[in-house]
């Protein structure tokens, strides 16, 4: 009797032990963020350079109020941006649209006008609202497609795809600062566009290796669900428009109606979400206590990027303008300095996952680590605090701003990492995906507030200001380790 066996399976190329699609994902990321931290690097600069130059000459104080609505924007839209892919494209195209749409920003921006600028910003805003959610929950799902492969090898491959993120990060500023400090913004701004555009296409071609990963979504809208929100959107659009129509016909329209308006939303969404969960009567005892330990977790992260986030705004410009970055006949470009934190992660990310791992039970809880970033953050700024006041006498040593970095580096890895990681674990497992987005709007609520804390700078000497920010989260950091026993027994055994 003949038997006939089943042709073997092609078998499925890796990359370094891993799924293939890891290297596809890896580079887009790369190159996003390339992208991404380039143009970040330069933004505030750009504003606040004369026109002379070909800047826009803006005060610092408006730079820093336009990029914090900025930044704060681009965490805000992870939100939508995950809700998009779950619900209606899947990941696949969320990430494929996202990064088209990047790169058309990147584009406008190098343009040069100022209307075809704006643009720019809200087109990279909606685009990384869509890639950058999507893009790591495929990284999960490839390996989700190879139970054969252990644990440890899925945290490996997430360690691979953190590298690529502080990779392009660290090229980035290099690159377009040096065309910056030469004052040529168009090409500085292509530079990060020419970046999304070879993400986009390495991500096309590299489809097959990911294994159908994200070609559906998970949870389709159903046809009634479609018709209903559709007519909210109808609503929220018509409300929107008559209230900027009205605006604008009393004369009395300014950009800081649309900032303020933002800046609201990003501080009314986050807490209209703790609502809902808390007058949720389905959830645990349990549950709600430790929804409740999660208050504490998000003010005290969103205070965190408050202060971390004016790196890019005020760190900057002052970085321009009162640090000696001659160096012999050489003059450091201020984007430079925006390197050093990618490079001291990847210096010291290793360190860090060493200590705890060797740590192990006996290391402090996520309260304690907290409390120890919120005064790492706010000793940063006692640091700039010095240092502007030493500005007062004339430019300063550029090691003053490398310790700056130092400093918020080593908070920033007690508090990212441990942070994401006790979202999982606080979350309810009905709100599991709503928490993890609430991740991401404590950094869009913090970056919301430096609209509103970023224009003192003007009002205040640099020593003030810098040094008041410092004493407020030292000072909360402080509540934080005395509150920390209270805040575990809220987390109910959560670490």
């Amino acid at each position: 009797m003949a038997t006939s066996t089943a042709p073997a399976a092609k078998p499925v190329k890796t990359w370094m032990g891993h799924p293939g699609g890891l290297v596809v994902l890896f580079l887009t990321e790369m190159w996003e963020r390339f992208s991404f931290y380039g143009m970040r690097a330069i933004l505030t600069l750009f504003l606040a350079a004369s026109a002379t130059v070909g800047g826009f000459g803006m005060t610092a104080a408006s730079a820093a109020v336009l990029y914090s609505i900025y930044n704060s924007m681009v965490y805000f839209m992870a939100l939508p941006g995950g809700w998009i892919a779950d619900r209606l494209i899947g990941t696949r195209r969320s990430v494929l649209y996202g990064g088209i749409v990047i790169a058309l920003g990147h584009y406008a921006l190098a343009a040069g006008s100022k209307a075809m600028f704006y643009l720019g910003l809200v087109l990279i805003v909606l685009g990384t609202g869509l890639l950058k959610p999507n893009i790591s929950a495929m990284v999960g799902e490839l390996y989700d497609k190879h139970p054969e492969m252990h644990e440890s090898r899925r945290d490996a491959g997430f360690t691979l795809f953190y590298l690529g993120i502080n990779l392009g990060a660290f090229i980035a500023p290099l690159l377009t600062g040096y065309f910056a400090a030469k004052n040529d913004w168009h090409l500085a701004f292509g530079i990060a566009a020419v970046g999304m555009t070879l993400a986009v296409i390495q991500y096309i071609f590299g489809h097959r290796r990911l294994e159908g990963v994200g070609l559906k979504a998970h949870k389709p809208l159903l046809s009634h669900e479609r018709s209903r929100l559709l007519k909210i959107a109808a609503v929220v659009v018509a409300v929107v428009a008559v209230l900027l129509i009205a605006d604008v016909a009393a004369g009395t329209f300014k950009a800081d109606h649309v900032i303020n308006a933002l800046t609201l939303m990003a501080l009314v969404v986050p807490a209209a979400y703790f609502l809902m969960m808390f007058r949720d009567r389905s959830l645990t005892t349990q549950e709600r206590s430790r929804v409740s330990a999660y208050v504490w977790i998000f003010i005290g992260a969103a205070l965190f990027w408050m202060i971390y986030d004016q790196a890019g705004s005020l760190v900057n410009l002052f970085t321009e303008t009162d640090v000696d970055r001659q160096v012999g006949s050489f003059e450091i470009p201020t984007a430079w300095f925006q390197s050093i934190n990618p490079v001291l992660i990847l210096l010291l990310a290793p360190l860090f996952a060493w200590t705890w791992t060797r740590l192990d039970r006996r290391q402090p809880g996520t309260p304690v680590k907290f409390s120890w970033a919120l005064l790492g953050i706010g000793l940063s700024f006692l640091v700039m605090g010095a240092a502007g006041a030493a500005a007062g006498r004339g430019l300063i040593s550029p090691w003053w701003i490398v310790l700056v970095y130092f400093i918020q580096t080593c908070a920033e890895l007690l508090l990212s990492p441990v942070g994401l990681s006790v979202t999982t674990k606080l979350a309810p497992l009905r709100y599991a995906s709503q928490v993890m987005g609430l991740w991401f709007l404590a950094s869009s609520a913090g970056n919301a507030l430096n609209t509103w804390v970023t224009p003192l700078a003007e009002k205040l000497p640099a020593g003030v200001y810098y040094g008041g920010l410092g004493l407020l989260a030292i000072a909360v950091g402080i509540c934080f380790w005395f509150g920390s026993r209270r805040i575990g027994r809220l987390m109910h055994g959560v670490h």
